[in-house]
């Protein structure tokens, strides 16, 4: 689906006739000057560390579409973008519930929008077009085909048929000849596609990218600040990271340009890295020590990438795996060619007032499952000991001094026992936890009130079978508070 969403800014849509006008104009100088520059092009030669670039650029101010501007990429080009001044068109696949009343939305479904005219009426009035949508998995519809390779393709040809003045298309690094799994083939197409339209483009092939709201960086903050790291091969495969703010002043930089074709920027960090030195370097950075490593076999590791295809949350995968033992470095030439300077350290990528926050988010990244599989355990092997592994008898002697005796005792019994494994099944597999958190308040509470009223000497018992209940109350008391609406940790 692919559709305006209307009066969501009044205030830009009053000046729609104007900058249409303004829009036609700049599209006809640039277009003049980008012919000329490109048809010189043509008979000389150009650099890798000199990219052929138009020596007219349009105005500063342009009017640019972000396909994907809710994903990791998207959120933080469209802020930069607008800090620029350039008016903001965000392609969403579902509408936010707030809005940037200085951003125009509209839905674009890279799922259903593979012809070339499903997007002509979308780019009318827009001069760049960014496109930031990407999958690292797939998911019943979104497919590395369609949504990397097939929709892309149709937008560029869309984009050439509208005139269009530049094209960013974000890929990955390793969608080159050497591409050998669907994720880099799918990307490698596009890019392909995009080269031989020979309009004006930047295709960007960015590494690692770090920034505290982007996966990637959780999931490395996290495994760094475990108390022993287990890495494959010993963490020696080189990655080359690059952080999401010069990823944002790359495109600044980009956008008023006028390229005499599509250009391939590698976007990396000044230096490549082992992965083990990566990791060391942000557990510095968090202030947590020394890092202290296990190396894993790459037998043992590929057995976890194959279970780990079967998880639909996990990074780990055979082709994720295999990205990372190929290795993920380039040269870092252009990127220092248009970002005019070398791109942040990967010793500098967390801040001293980073520190604590990054410290704090990375240690819940491991002890919340942590605490999560330990509270599912304590319910099912509660639940498995009173089914009978537990004398029967004197499970029945205690119900017998709250009151219950015959089929009823054994109602209670077995009743408890089977909804106690039930409450520790769900607290592993279910994803929205907040119900289910009240649900085992709710039932623990009840347990300790009615032991309470009927054998309060348990209270001062050694073991403490009631004063466990209120840490185990506190635990899941935290992670209630700690979780969305949408079972997603805060962070």
């Amino acid at each position: 689906m692919l559709a305006y969403v209307p009066d969501l800014n009044p205030r830009l849509h009053n000046t729609v006739g104007m900058r249409r006008l303004t829009v036609w104009l700049n599209k006809f100088a640039s277009s003049v000057s980008g012919s000329l520059h490109r048809a010189l092009a043509r008979h000389t030669s150009s650099t890798p560390s000199a990219p052929d670039l138009s020596p007219v650029e349009a105005r500063a101010t342009k009017t640019v579409l972000v396909l994907g501007a809710n994903g990791f990429f998207g959120r933080h080009l469209v802020p930069a973008l607008r800090q620029q001044g350039h008016d903001v068109i965000a392609g969403v696949r579902k509408l936010p519930a707030g809005h940037d009343p200085d951003v125009r939305y509209i839905e674009t479904d890279f799922t259903q929008g593979k012809e070339t005219r499903d997007w002509l009426p979308v780019l009318d009035g827009v001069e760049v077009v960014i496109n930031a949508v990407g999958l690292l998995r797939e998911h019943g519809s979104q497919t590395f085909r369609t949504v990397h390779e097939q929709t892309p393709i149709a937008l560029f040809q869309a984009c050439q048929q509208a005139g269009v003045g530049l094209v960013i298309q974000f890929s990955a690094l390793g969608a080159d000849e050497a591409a050998a799994n669907a994720y880099h083939l799918s990307k490698k197409a596009a890019d392909d596609a995009l080269r031989a339209l020979d309009m004006p483009a930047f295709i960007l092939q960015p590494s690692l990218v770090f920034g505290p709201d982007g996966t990637s960086a959780r999931l490395f903050t996290t495994l760094s600040s475990l108390p022993l790291l287990p890495l494959p091969g010993g963490g020696g495969q080189y990655v080359q990271p690059v952080h999401i703010r010069d990823v944002a002043s790359l495109v600044q930089a980009l956008v008023p340009l006028n390229p005499a074709g599509p250009i391939t920027i590698p976007v990396v960090g000044p230096e490549a890295v082992t992965m083990h030195e990566y990791c060391a370097a942000l557990r510095r950075q968090m202030e947590l020590g020394r890092l202290r490593m296990l190396s894993v076999h790459r037998a043992v590791t590929g057995l976890a990438a194959r279970i780990g295809q079967w998880l639909p949350s996990s990074l780990l995968t055979p082709d994720t795996l295999a990205m990372l033992e190929r290795g993920n470095t380039a040269e870092a030439d252009n990127m220092h060619f248009f970002l005019g300077r070398d791109a942040t350290p990967v010793e500098s990528f967390i801040s001293p007032a980073e520190a604590e926050g990054f410290r704090a988010v990375a240690l819940l990244g491991w002890l919340l499952p942590l605490l999560r599989f330990s509270i599912a355990l304590v319910w099912i092997v509660t639940g498995v000991l009173s089914l009978g592994i537990y004398p029967v008898q004197e499970s029945y002697a205690l119900l017998a001094q709250v009151g219950l005796t015959g089929l009823a005792a054994s109602i209670a019994l077995y009743g408890a026992a089977c909804m106690d494994i039930a409450l520790g099944i769900a607290t592993l597999l279910l994803r929205k936890r907040r119900l289910l958190w009240k649900l085992q308040i709710a039932v623990i509470v009840g347990y300790t009130l009615i032991l309470s009223w009927f054998v309060p000497a348990f209270w001062l018992h050694p073991f403490g079978p009631l004063l466990k209940n209120l840490p185990m109350l506190a635990l899941i008391f935290a992670l209630l508070k700690l979780e969305r609406d949408d079972g997603l940790p805060h962070r």
